[in-house]
Protein backbone atom coordinates (compact mmCIF):
# COMPACT_ATOMS: atom_id res chain seq x y z
CA UNK A 1 0.00 0.00 0.00
CA UNK A 2 1.19 3.57 -0.86
CA UNK A 3 2.59 5.71 1.81
CA UNK A 4 1.14 8.42 0.64
CA UNK A 5 -2.89 7.41 2.46
CA UNK A 6 -5.18 9.85 4.26
CA UNK A 7 -4.83 9.20 8.26
CA UNK A 8 -7.79 8.23 8.69
CA UNK A 9 -7.15 5.40 6.05
CA UNK A 10 -4.13 4.51 8.07
CA UNK A 11 -5.68 4.52 11.16
CA UNK A 12 -8.16 2.23 10.02
CA UNK A 13 -5.56 -0.29 8.13
CA UNK A 14 -3.51 -0.18 11.98
CA UNK A 15 -6.43 -0.99 13.98
CA UNK A 16 -7.25 -3.67 11.59
CA UNK A 17 -3.45 -4.68 12.15
CA UNK A 18 -4.29 -4.94 15.78
CA UNK A 19 -6.98 -7.00 15.80
CA UNK A 20 -5.25 -9.35 13.72
CA UNK A 21 -2.31 -10.03 15.51
CA UNK A 22 -4.60 -9.62 18.71
CA UNK A 23 -2.19 -6.50 20.76
CA UNK A 24 -3.27 -3.08 21.07
CA UNK A 25 -0.52 -1.06 20.70
CA UNK A 26 0.14 1.93 23.12
CA UNK A 27 2.04 3.73 20.83
CA UNK A 28 0.33 3.35 17.59
CA UNK A 29 3.45 4.93 15.60
CA UNK A 30 5.42 1.76 16.49
CA UNK A 31 3.29 -0.09 14.73
CA UNK A 32 3.01 2.08 11.46
CA UNK A 33 6.76 1.96 11.50
CA UNK A 34 7.06 -1.95 11.70
CA UNK A 35 4.60 -1.83 8.51
CA UNK A 36 6.34 0.48 6.75
CA UNK A 37 8.54 -1.12 3.80
CA UNK A 38 11.77 1.01 2.54
CA UNK A 39 9.52 1.41 -0.39
CA UNK A 40 7.12 3.50 1.55
CA UNK A 41 9.19 5.20 3.78
CA UNK A 42 10.62 9.18 3.71
CA UNK A 43 14.07 8.00 4.35
CA UNK A 44 15.81 4.85 5.54
CA UNK A 45 15.80 5.41 8.88
CA UNK A 46 11.66 5.78 8.77
CA UNK A 47 11.14 2.10 7.37
CA UNK A 48 11.04 -1.26 9.56
CA UNK A 49 14.90 -2.07 8.99
CA UNK A 50 15.76 -1.09 12.47
CA UNK A 51 12.73 -2.82 14.24
CA UNK A 52 14.01 -5.80 11.76
CA UNK A 53 17.21 -5.97 13.10
CA UNK A 54 15.92 -5.57 17.18
CA UNK A 55 13.21 -8.11 16.38
CA UNK A 56 15.60 -10.70 14.95
CA UNK A 57 17.77 -10.57 18.78
CA UNK A 58 14.36 -10.48 20.57
CA UNK A 59 12.98 -13.47 18.65
CA UNK A 60 16.16 -15.32 19.27
CA UNK A 61 16.34 -14.46 22.88
CA UNK A 62 12.47 -16.18 23.60
CA UNK A 63 13.07 -18.85 21.78
CA UNK A 64 16.35 -19.77 23.31
CA UNK A 65 14.31 -19.57 26.44
CA UNK A 66 12.08 -21.61 25.39
CA UNK A 67 14.59 -24.17 24.47
CA UNK A 68 16.68 -24.02 27.18
CA UNK A 69 13.41 -24.38 29.20
CA UNK A 70 11.76 -26.73 27.35
CA UNK A 71 14.66 -29.60 26.90
CA UNK A 72 16.07 -29.81 29.85
CA UNK A 73 18.29 -33.19 28.50
CA UNK A 74 19.19 -31.88 25.00
CA UNK A 75 22.69 -30.94 24.40
CA UNK A 76 23.68 -27.46 22.61
CA UNK A 77 24.58 -28.93 19.76
CA UNK A 78 20.71 -30.40 19.44
CA UNK A 79 19.46 -27.18 21.05
CA UNK A 80 21.22 -24.95 18.13
CA UNK A 81 19.53 -27.18 15.27
CA UNK A 82 16.00 -26.42 16.82
CA UNK A 83 16.42 -23.44 16.98
CA UNK A 84 18.20 -22.72 13.54
CA UNK A 85 14.79 -24.14 12.12
CA UNK A 86 12.04 -22.03 14.58
CA UNK A 87 13.48 -18.86 13.63
CA UNK A 88 14.59 -19.39 9.90
CA UNK A 89 13.43 -16.56 7.85
CA UNK A 90 10.86 -18.89 6.09
CA UNK A 91 8.99 -20.03 9.74
CA UNK A 92 8.88 -16.43 10.37
CA UNK A 93 7.39 -15.85 6.60
CA UNK A 94 4.75 -18.52 7.35
CA UNK A 95 3.81 -16.86 10.97
CA UNK A 96 3.37 -13.54 9.45
CA UNK A 97 1.14 -14.94 6.44
CA UNK A 98 -0.84 -16.84 8.83
CA UNK A 99 -1.28 -13.52 10.61
CA UNK A 100 -2.49 -11.76 7.04
CA UNK A 101 0.71 -8.95 8.36
CA UNK A 102 1.21 -8.92 4.12
CA UNK A 103 -2.45 -7.05 4.15
CA UNK A 104 -1.04 -4.40 6.04
CA UNK A 105 1.85 -3.52 4.69
CA UNK A 106 3.11 0.25 3.75
CA UNK A 107 4.96 0.05 0.57
CA UNK A 108 5.85 2.57 -2.30
CA UNK A 109 4.41 3.21 -5.38
CA UNK A 110 7.17 1.13 -7.20
CA UNK A 111 5.38 -2.04 -5.42
CA UNK A 112 3.00 -3.76 -7.48
CA UNK A 113 0.60 -4.26 -4.54
CA UNK A 114 -1.73 -6.43 -6.60
CA UNK A 115 1.02 -9.00 -6.47
CA UNK A 116 1.93 -11.85 -4.03
CA UNK A 117 3.95 -10.01 -1.05
CA UNK A 118 7.32 -11.57 -1.05
CA UNK A 119 8.42 -14.06 1.64
CA UNK A 120 11.45 -12.18 2.49
CA UNK A 121 9.08 -9.43 3.13
CA UNK A 122 6.87 -11.16 5.10
CA UNK A 123 9.85 -12.30 7.59
CA UNK A 124 10.95 -8.66 7.66
CA UNK A 125 7.72 -7.53 8.92
CA UNK A 126 7.34 -10.52 11.38
CA UNK A 127 10.23 -9.60 13.05
CA UNK A 128 9.78 -6.07 13.14
CA UNK A 129 6.23 -6.53 14.41
CA UNK A 130 7.68 -8.40 17.17
CA UNK A 131 10.35 -5.48 18.00
CA UNK A 132 7.35 -3.17 17.86
CA UNK A 133 5.13 -5.02 20.90
CA UNK A 134 8.71 -5.53 22.49
CA UNK A 135 9.30 -1.58 22.73
CA UNK A 136 5.19 -1.05 23.48
CA UNK A 137 4.53 -3.45 26.04
CA UNK A 138 7.80 -5.09 27.22
CA UNK A 139 8.94 -8.47 26.93
CA UNK A 140 6.37 -10.17 28.55
CA UNK A 141 4.06 -8.70 25.72
CA UNK A 142 6.69 -9.85 23.51
CA UNK A 143 6.87 -13.38 24.52
CA UNK A 144 3.03 -14.04 24.72
CA UNK A 145 2.90 -12.65 20.89
CA UNK A 146 5.59 -14.92 19.96
CA UNK A 147 4.79 -18.14 21.58
CA UNK A 148 1.08 -18.16 20.19
CA UNK A 149 3.19 -19.42 17.43
CA UNK A 150 6.54 -20.05 17.60
CA UNK A 151 5.60 -22.63 20.76
CA UNK A 152 3.69 -24.96 18.36
CA UNK A 153 6.72 -24.52 16.29
CA UNK A 154 9.45 -25.55 18.34
CA UNK A 155 7.33 -28.48 19.41
CA UNK A 156 6.97 -29.88 15.86
CA UNK A 157 10.32 -29.13 14.93
CA UNK A 158 11.78 -30.71 18.08
CA UNK A 159 9.51 -33.78 17.45
CA UNK A 160 11.45 -34.24 13.90
CA UNK A 161 14.76 -32.59 15.19
CA UNK A 162 16.91 -35.60 15.63
CA UNK A 163 15.57 -37.34 12.68
CA UNK A 164 16.64 -40.76 14.14
CA UNK A 165 19.64 -39.78 16.21
CA UNK A 166 18.76 -40.95 19.47
CA UNK A 167 17.58 -44.15 18.15
CA UNK A 168 20.78 -44.43 15.86
CA UNK A 169 22.90 -43.36 18.55
CA UNK A 170 21.78 -46.41 20.95
CA UNK A 171 22.01 -49.04 17.85
CA UNK A 172 25.82 -47.81 18.00
CA UNK A 173 26.18 -48.48 21.97
CA UNK A 174 24.08 -51.27 21.57
CA UNK A 175 26.19 -53.30 18.96
CA UNK A 176 29.33 -52.12 20.34
CA UNK A 177 28.61 -52.93 24.24
CA UNK A 178 26.31 -55.91 23.94
CA UNK A 179 26.24 -57.25 20.34
CA UNK A 180 22.90 -57.06 19.10
CA UNK A 181 20.35 -54.50 18.04
CA UNK A 182 17.65 -52.51 20.35
CA UNK A 183 14.14 -53.41 19.70
CA UNK A 184 11.29 -51.48 20.73
CA UNK A 185 8.11 -52.78 22.33
CA UNK A 186 4.64 -51.18 22.07
CA UNK A 187 3.08 -51.69 25.76
CA UNK A 188 0.43 -49.69 25.76
CA UNK A 189 -1.87 -46.91 24.07
CA UNK A 190 -4.63 -44.50 25.50
CA UNK A 191 -6.42 -42.10 24.26
CA UNK A 192 -9.62 -41.44 21.47
CA UNK A 193 -8.27 -42.23 18.08
CA UNK A 194 -7.59 -39.08 16.53
CA UNK A 195 -4.94 -37.97 19.70
CA UNK A 196 -3.60 -41.05 20.94
CA UNK A 197 -0.56 -41.54 22.98
CA UNK A 198 2.15 -44.44 22.77
CA UNK A 199 4.39 -46.47 25.62
CA UNK A 200 6.83 -47.88 24.11
CA UNK A 201 10.14 -49.87 25.46
CA UNK A 202 13.32 -50.03 24.45
CA UNK A 203 14.99 -53.94 24.73
CA UNK A 204 18.44 -54.91 23.78
CA UNK A 205 19.32 -58.56 24.36
CA UNK A 206 17.46 -59.52 27.64
CA UNK A 207 17.79 -55.88 28.75
CA UNK A 208 14.62 -53.81 28.88
CA UNK A 209 15.00 -50.32 29.85
CA UNK A 210 12.08 -47.69 30.91
CA UNK A 211 9.42 -47.14 28.88
CA UNK A 212 8.02 -43.12 27.65
CA UNK A 213 5.29 -42.06 26.20
CA UNK A 214 5.11 -40.16 23.51
CA UNK A 215 2.81 -38.20 21.05
CA UNK A 216 3.15 -41.01 18.13
CA UNK A 217 4.83 -44.06 17.86
CA UNK A 218 7.98 -42.21 16.67
CA UNK A 219 8.40 -40.19 19.29
CA UNK A 220 7.97 -42.55 21.90
CA UNK A 221 10.92 -44.26 20.59
CA UNK A 222 13.14 -41.55 20.53
CA UNK A 223 12.43 -41.01 24.24
CA UNK A 224 12.45 -44.71 24.74
CA UNK A 225 15.86 -44.82 22.87
CA UNK A 226 17.16 -41.76 25.43
CA UNK A 227 16.02 -43.07 28.44
CA UNK A 228 18.23 -46.65 27.58
CA UNK A 229 20.80 -44.40 26.97
CA UNK A 230 20.59 -42.90 30.24
CA UNK A 231 19.96 -45.79 32.20
CA UNK A 232 23.16 -47.39 29.73
CA UNK A 233 25.49 -44.43 31.64
CA UNK A 234 24.03 -44.64 34.83
CA UNK A 235 21.87 -41.54 34.54
CA UNK A 236 18.73 -41.17 35.90
CA UNK A 237 15.82 -41.60 33.01
CA UNK A 238 14.64 -38.43 31.54
CA UNK A 239 10.85 -39.61 30.63
CA UNK A 240 8.97 -41.45 33.36
CA UNK A 241 6.49 -43.76 31.96
CA UNK A 242 3.96 -43.24 34.35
Amino acid sequence: MPQELTTSRETEILDECQKAIGYQFRQPELLRAALTHASGADTRLASNERLEFLGDAVLGLVTCEQLFLRFPDYQEGDLTKIKSVVVSRRTCARISRLLNLGDFLFLGKGMNIHMAVPASLLADVYESMVAAIYLDGGLEAAKHFILQHVGPEIESVAEGAHGGNFKSLLQQVAQREFGATPQYHLLDEKGPDHSKCFKVAAVIGRHGYTAAWGRNKKEAEQKAAMNALSQINGEPVPFESD
